[in-house]
């Protein structure tokens, strides 16, 4: 990929992005108070800082795992065909489940992965994502937890990437070429 000169210009500060991740919390732990272990599935790579600092947040006992899927590889736009790269490590059959995605952009991602996860029988399943794009929507889902909705940008920072650079931005920044 030949490589485009752009600038990153903040759309979400970092102290933001904390405060909200404290009322997501809030609400997750209303909604699974009475769990025995909720098993936290982050989808990778993007959902990596959002999960750790989500985590560290909820007064609940969570299990971590994670799960590999791809639908962008180093492009822009969505090939709308999502691959599974790595499965879960752990069973989740009769067990409560989160789901935490990076963004929500034509929803194909989550939506695979909530049909997959649904077909090993979790007790409860729900989804939250840092950031939800419905304008882009192509399909019908909907994430039970939204962080932030954004306009149809490109964006990068927290843990998401553009050709696997900028994943070490504390805020969330939209792409703009130069």
């Amino acid at each position: 990929m030949s490589e485009r000169p752009y600038v990153i210009d903040e759309m979400i500060s970092a102290k933001a992005i904390a405060a909200r991740i404290e009322d997501l919390c809030r609400d997750i732990h209303k909604s699974f108070a009475d769990t025995e272990k909720l098993v936290v599935v982050g989808l990778l790579r993007g959902s990596f800082v959002f999960i750790a600092d989500l985590v560290r947040e909820l007064d609940l006992p969570v299990e971590v795992d994670f799960l590999e899927v791809s639908s962008y590889g180093d492009a822009m736009e969505s090939s709308r065909e999502v691959r599974v790269l790595k499965d879960l490590r752990g069973g989740i059959e009769g067990r409560d489940v989160l789901v935490v995605e990076d963004i929500v952009d034509t929803g194909h991602t989550l939506s695979h992965v909530t049909r997959l996860l649904l077909s090993r029988n979790p007790a409860r399943l729900r989804t939250i994502a840092l950031l939800d794009k419905p304008s882009r929507r192509e399909a019908d889902f909907k994430a039970d937890w939204i962080g932030f909705e954004i306009p149809d940008e490109f964006v990068v920072g927290y843990g998401i990437d553009f050709a696997q650079r900028n994943r070490n931005l504390p805020f969330i920044g939209k792409v703009r070429f130069t």
